[in-house]
């Protein structure tokens, strides 16, 4: 999965992942060692509901070319 998530005034980031464990609140993501300095992130399905971040899934064909 691809997670792009607002970073601040006119910045975003994009993440590729795979999805790890779901909770009542969050979410967490275990991220491409490869290409992040962190091991993993979560979020807060607000932040889906509020286009805080948005998620991109592997059958998406735009993922391979990001």
């Amino acid at each position: 999965m691809l997670v792009v998530a607002q970073a601040g005034r006119k910045k975003i980031t994009k993440r590729k992942g795979v999805l790890h464990e779901t909770y009542p609140a969050v979410f967490v993501v275990d991220l491409d060692q490869d290409e992040n300095a962190f091991e993993r992130v979560s979020y807060s399905y607000a932040d889906l509901l509020t286009k805080t971040i948005e998620i991109k899934f592997a059958d998406d064909s735009d993922i391979m070319a990001s």
